[in-house]
């Protein structure tokens, strides 16, 4: 697989730092960015040092020029590590998207990895009809822009209960997808498309691992993090109820405990 020619690095505008203490990295699903994270951010930093940080093309990272894969962002996001001197090894908590760069960045660079956390997310590749389906995406996303992708993803990218009950965080996420460029929306499905399958490599994971999933997920459901779960040694898994595919926004107080109690966890660095 051809992994794109991207920056070494992150720039300034791609990362927010927040608190003190070890260090936890959080990465962000499609087509959102580190904005998502705004409640982990004000929960976490009171005992941990945050960095939320916006995967390529969205946000304030730029969008290399080939286009990016999830693992050329894990492997910038390892020279950030290297370039910013964060005290490394450090928490990843990756969600959907994130998720496939967080399982990139234990495969690639697993020195700098204390410990995972994998919300909402998978690790099987696209199947085939997966990626015909992306391929359709990233035409109708071209031709009409983000708003394509958006308003498509948003009856099941959130669980019925916030649909039903939450107008806020249907609100935001409309806004905040549709804030997007294009050419970043399209570069993230491809992407998403041609990520490889992390099956393989989750036997190699001897790190804890956290699994959150929504009970609500249509896109990666708890039978994909029940997987998921089983392929990593001694991985927790978590199912928070009344919550769909991006559980951080719609259970955020349910996420926060679940991620705290098992930082909190961790004992000394």
């Amino acid at each position: 697989m051809r992994i794109p020619a991207v920056p070494s690095s992150l720039p300034a505008t791609a990362v927010l730092t927040e608190g003190d203490g070890p260090a936890v990295v959080l990465l962000h699903a499609f087509p959102l960015d580190r904005g998502m994270w705004a409640s982990q951010v004000a929960a976490l930093s009171v005992r941990y040092r945050v960095h939320a940080v916006d995967l390529f093309g969205f946000g304030g990272c730029e969008l290399p020029a080939g286009g990016w894969g999830v693992e050329s962002m894990a492997d910038a996001l390892a020279g950030w590590i290297l370039a910013e001197k964060i005290p490394s090894p450090v928490v990843v908590c990756g969600l959907s998207m994130g998720g496939y760069v967080a399982l990139a960045f234990a495969r690639r660079h697993a020195n700098h990895v204390r410990a995972l956390v994998l919300a909402d997310t998978r690790a099987e590749p696209d199947t085939e009809d997966a990626r015909a389906a992306r391929d359709l995406a990233i035409e109708a996303v071209r031709q009409h822009g983000s708003a394509a992708q958006v308003e498509a993803m948003l009856p099941k990218v959130l669980g019925p209960t916030t649909h039903a009950d939450r107008p806020g965080v249907v609100s935001e996420f409309r806004r905040t997808g549709l804030s997007q460029d294009r050419e970043a929306v399209v570069a993230g499905l491809i992407a998403l498309r041609d990520r490889p399958d992390a099956r393989p490599g989750l036997a190699a994971v001897a790190v804890p691992t956290l699994i959150i999933v929504g009970a609500e997920d249509a896109l990666t459901p708890p039978t994909a993090a029940e997987s998921l779960a089983a392929g990593i040694r001694g991985a927790k898994l978590v199912v928070l109820p009344a919550a769909g595919h991006l559980s951080n926004l719609e259970t955020p107080d349910a996420f926060n405990a679940a991620v705290l109690d098992f930082l909190d966890g961790l004992g000394p660095k």
